[in-house]
């Protein structure tokens, strides 16, 4: 037996773990190391904040506390040591029982919690740990909040009074309920809108506000008052629908946690440990649950930067990060600085607008990448001229080598895509938007999910409303409201009531139709309710009782073959949720799946096209080239946060998020006019370019003033001045305003031409079009693409 002692075992332990984590920078290492009582992870952009959640849990599971432990784990064999020493020299793979003689309290995977934002970022998370731990992996809750909390409820709703079976509303089926109830309490959507009462409601779920309270608070105000009315009756029609909404996920999970003493201890004693990402981004329900959850081991972990707490909008509330080592006492506070994403230009310009925020906890991102190009910021002439700049840059960028998907156009409104997406049409360059309509928005997906729905809980009289006359069954509005009435007087549902339609006067003229549309209903739930069918053998059910697809072919509003493919395709996303779903698979399942899937869930980032998207949405992504159009005061930052402090700082904080989404180079676009919304505007440079150093900056114009010649008459007006800049575009105007450049030359077909991005090819078409010409030219290398010739920049070849 050796003669090693305690503190060589213990050196020894921490040499092993260094080895093992040694990929990390000191930073990082220190938060993988730090495992019990609460931590507060600054991570800053970029600065592997994923990596360090991963390697943590795969700490706290294969070793516990072993390395801040003086725990001995008792005397080494031999060949235990030996082991240790092979692993130290030579990178061996380090025995099991090994492992085990050197953790100390390790952790079991489902004793973890591990909260992101996204489902995206949360499936990242769950296939990292699977990589690093093996199935083990599985076991571990990483999920989005809205996801947990569902979890819970599925488990224990009843205890609140709903069913496991519970569905939850989406945007649209929140919006016809609050309709319904408006209509029911007389509020006139034009005095007080739909939107702005579920606004409210959704801001007072997020603060723990229930209706009776809500009523309290509203005093004597009539708007309020009408809310509060509004909101009571919402939830009780929810409640009855045996539906929630997204924020009554988390709100009634906090409430479930708060009222059953039972339940909290079960999660209390299940989760050793609490961790969660993007803290910056939660709310105050969220906050409450995370407390509740942890309060027994006092194990929370919690990653966020508060220069990226960019939701205000949504209730998110910066406190929460700010305020985090006054709330949980003996907070450890580690700030990752380090970044791995931009170059030095991009991060040094990111913390030079920062750090003109006062409220903030106080970081620099720094990077040991290569300096890199200048920030370079464009002045355009027109929103027009912006986006055509950006085209140019990404046609002159994929004729040198790069991808499309190298590029990514972020901006602060939707609204500022629309130029963007006819520009790009026209030059014949591929894109994505992310938040335009997605699959699940679709009416046929939407009609099949409520189908499935309505199989899953009979009770969800929104989503039966919808299908109840999808396809046509003759049944209307008149009829479905009488079923209501008479399901409201008896307290039971308006299923029950179609299902016995013949024995209520009011509905006989119409019980057959009835009675046929719940038989349908009813054989789908048995075959729902067997065992040995599948959920992809349910939905074709559904088509052939239905006869939804025969129905679509005689719509007389578009081709039907668009909507049939997006059938199949949900048949093709079912098929996926069984495989990857197995024993676990359950139609309430791929239900709450589809109900909380995201705009950037559906982001591919191996499609081959320019990415357009908010700043927003934007978050926690990155790319090689980012563009930021519209940087002008009033379009970023909005003119509504010009003069409001805080709001300035919100801001402020999101143009950091879009300047630290550049990877290698960055584009800062303004406009001297630019019309919007239906009136033209001239902005100053937004306030964030000049938080940006000059030696930081590179400058450009798309024109540059020149002294005019006596007796030149210049515009005196906006319109005037848009006129011009408009000929001047066109490449025939005033040459006092622009360089012009020569005429586009006339194309016709059989001749070959050269792109500078597509190469050669011969034009097959050549069709007048206003003052263009759309050319359809068979590419050699890239097949056929249609451009207009003004904006192909094509030459004879």
């Amino acid at each position: 037996m050796n003669n090693i002692t305690s503190e060589q075992i213990l050196e020894l332990r921490r040499q092993v773990l260094n080895k093992e984590f040694h990929k990390m920078n000191d930073r990082q290492r220190e938060a993988v190391f730090s495992v019990n009582g609460p931590l507060l992870i600054l991570a800053g952009a970029g600065s592997g904040k994923t990596t360090v959640l991963v390697n943590r849990i795969a700490n706290i599971i294969k070793y516990g506390n072993a390395y801040g432990s003086r725990t001995v784990p008792g005397a080494l064999s031999d060949e235990e040591l030996s082991a240790v020493r092979e692993y130290i020299d030579h990178d061996t793979a380090l025995p099991q029982q090994v492992v085990d003689r050197l953790s100390v309290d390790p952790c079991l995977p489902w004793q973890i919690l591990a909260i992101t934002f996204t489902n995206k970022a949360a499936g990242e998370l769950k296939n990292r740990l699977i990589n690093m731990l093996g199935e083990a992996g599985n076991d571990i809750w990483a999920s989005t909040f809205h996801s947990t909390c569902a979890r819970m409820l599925r488990r224990d709703g009843e205890k609140l009074g709903y069913s496991s079976h519970f569905t939850i509303y989406d945007t649209d089926d929140s919006r016809r309920m609050m309709k319904e109830c408006q209509k029911a309490l007389d509020i006139d959507d034009k005095l007080l809108s739909c939107k702005s009462i579920l606004s409210a409601i959704s801001h007072a779920k997020d603060s723990m506000v229930l209706p009776e309270e809500f009523m309290k608070q509203a005093g004597s105000d009539n708007r309020l008052c009408l809310i509060a009315k509004a909101y009571k009756l919402y939830q009780t029609r929810l409640r009855e629908a045996d539906a929630m909404d997204f924020d009554d996920l988390i709100c009634n999970a906090v409430l479930l946690l708060e009222k059953n003493q039972d339940v909290l201890d079960h999660y209390q004693n299940k989760f050793h440990y609490v961790m969660v990402d993007e803290y910056q981004d939660t709310n105050h329900a969220q906050y409450m649950l995370v407390k509740l959850l942890a309060q027994k081991s006092g194990n929370l972990c919690v990653v966020g930067d508060d220069d990226q707490s960019i939701y205000k909008f949504r209730g998110a509330t910066i406190e929460n990060i700010l305020s985090f080592e006054s709330t949980f006492p003996n907070t450890k506070v580690i700030r990752l600085e380090q970044n791995y994403r931009s170059t030095k230009n991009i991060l040094n310009a990111a913390n030079a607008v920062i750090e003109n925020n006062a409220q903030r906890k106080g970081k620099t991102l720094w990077t040991n990448n290569k300096t890199g190009e200048q920030i370079s910021v464009h002045t355009a002439f027109s929103e027009q001229d912006e986006a055509d700049f950006i085209a140019k840059k990404v046609l002159s960028g994929v004729a040198e080598g790069r991808k499309y998907s190298d590029y990514a156009i972020l901006y602060r409104m939707n609204s500022q895509s629309n130029i963007l997406e006819k520009i790009f049409v026209k030059s014949g360059i591929p894109y994505r938007i992310i938040g335009g309509q997605r699959f699940y928005e679709r009416k046929e997906i939407k009609d099949m999910i409520a189908y499935l729905s309505v199989i899953n809980n009979p009770n969800d009289e929104i989503r039966l409303r919808r299908i109840i006359n999808q396809p046509k069954r003759s049944i209307g509005d008149k009829t479905v409201a009488q079923a209501t009435e008479i399901a409201a007087g008896l307290g039971e549902s308006v299923f029950e009531v179609i299902r016995h339609a013949d024995q209520y006067e009011p509905l006989k003229r119409t019980a057959p139709k009835l009675l046929q549309f719940a038989a349908i209903m009813q054989e789908l739930i048995d075959a729902s309710n067997d065992e040995n069918t599948s959920l992809n053998e349910l939905y074709h059910l559904i088509l052939d009782k239905t006869d939804y697809i025969a129905s679509l072919y005689t719509s007389e509003n578009d081709d039907p073959q668009d909507r049939i493919d997006n059938i199949n395709e949900l048949a093709s996303n079912l098929i996926k949720y069984e495989e990857e779903n197995g024993k676990e698979t359950s139609l309430a399942g791929f239900l709450e799946e589809v109900s909380l899937i995201t705009d950037i869930d559906n982001f591919d980032e191996h499609s081959d096209s320019v990415v357009m998207m908010t700043i927003h949405s934007a978050k926690g992504l990155e790319f090689p080239v980012v563009f930021l159009p519209g940087f002008e005061d009033g379009i970023f930052p909005g003119m509504q946060a010009i003069y409001n402090p805080v709001e300035i700082e919100e801001e402020r904080r999101l143009a950091y998020v879009a300047i630290t989404r550049a990877k290698e180079e960055l584009y800062i676009v303004n406009a001297e006019s630019r019309m919007i919304f239906g009136s033209t505007s001239r902005n100053k440079p937004s306030r964030f370019i000049e938080e940006i150093p000059e030696e930081l900056v590179e400058r450009s114009r798309s024109r540059e003033w020149k002294k005019p010649q006596p007796g030149t008459s210049l515009p005196t007006s906006a319109f005037e001045a848009r006129a011009i800049t408009m000929e001047s575009a066109r490449s025939f105007g005033p040459s006092s305003l622009i360089h012009s450049e020569p005429p586009v030359a006339q194309f016709k077909a059989g001749d070959c031409v050269s792109h500078k991005t597509f190469g050669k090819g011969m034009v097959l078409s050549a069709s007048p079009m206003g003052n263009d010409t759309l050319l359809e030219i068979a590419f050699d290398k890239v097949g056929t693409k249609k451009l207009m010739a003004n904006f192909a920049r094509l030459q004879r070849a």
